[in-house]
């Protein structure tokens, strides 16, 4: 069921524009990482998780670095100080804390402050797109040892992260490109698949803030054959896009020249994949198949 929860950055998206904003203080006054780090009593390593949103900052600390930084602009510091109490807060997802692992929570956080979500899968059908039976049964596949009553818990779970496509005010967009064997693969029986299939053509044709394209067997080899990519940008113009990497039992957040790669291999995947229209064409003859 959809509860239509509002758009609203989200604690993590909140954390990322803290460490930017004082990463930028920083910056301008030509202090280091290390001596910021050990002015809150850390490190060089710890500073840079903190700019980078990686853990939330205490309010003690942002105290300190202001200081440090000369800020005495009253309603510059309360502003910060009043960013930080709201990054504290826990995210509705928090509540499935024993469906969720650790370095997934981060990703949970940006996905639901996003304003565009670009993505590529070639194992499964993305997890905003999936229907519930279908993510039951990727569920079975990769916690194939856990009690079955949690598969219900991660079942709603990834259900409720579908509710950002379909917020009444600002809903986010999603741009995903699926492999043609994602979509042959039949995950969950052909009743499941055929279900699934007919769901991927219903919010190809009925949904504007969603845009599917499928990258055919026909298309040949590309870089992105090791796994998915995800690219997450926000509103905050100071924030930049986020890559996500997501693993067997983690996740990577490439930086740098990394991230413009991936950057790059989305677009070169968006040109050599079906257009969308071509995609539901291709999806309602795949049908047949189920």
């Amino acid at each position: 069921m959809l509860d239509n929860r509002q758009a609203g950055p989200s604690s993590t998206a909140l954390r990322m524009q803290i460490g930017a904003r004082l990463r930028r203080m920083r910056e301008a006054k030509g202090i280091g990482r290390a001596e910021a780090g050990r002015a809150i009593r850390g490190s060089a390593s710890k500073m840079s998780r903190l700019e980078l949103g990686r853990h939330g900052f205490k309010l003690r600390d942002i105290a300190d670095l202001l200081d440090l930084y000369g800020v005495d602009d009253a309603a510059e510091r309360a502003s910060l100080i009043e960013l930080a109490k709201e990054a504290r807060k826990p995210g509705w997802w928090q509540s499935y804390g024993d469906a969720v692992p650790s370095w997934f929570e981060q990703y949970l956080g940006l996905e639901q402050s996003a304003t565009t979500i670009r993505n590529y899968e070639v194992q499964y059908v993305p997890g905003l797109l999936q229907t519930a039976e279908y993510a039951r049964a990727v569920i079975a596949l990769e916690h194939h040892d856990a009690a079955y009553e949690g598969f219900d818990r991660r079942v709603c779970l990834r259900m409720s992260r579908q509710q950002i496509l379909h917020r009444p005010v600002a809903p986010a967009r999603l741009w995903t490109i699926i492999d043609e064997a994602a979509l042959r693969r039949p995950i969950g029986g052909a009743a499941t698949m055929r279900a699934q299939i007919e769901h991927l053509i219903e919010v190809s044709e009925d949904m504007p803030n969603v845009k599917v394209q499928v990258l055919p067997f026909a298309a040949g080899g590309h870089v992105a054959l090791g796994g998915p990519i995800t690219i997450v940008r926000f509103a905050e113009h100071d924030l930049p896009d986020m890559v996500y990497l997501e693993q067997l039992t983690g996740a990577r957040y490439p930086e740098g020249q990394e991230a413009e790669r991936y950057q790059e291999i989305m677009d070169l995947l968006a040109i050599r994949a079906s257009r969308p229209a071509t995609t539901t064409a291709f999806l309602k003859d795949l049908l047949n198949e189920f």
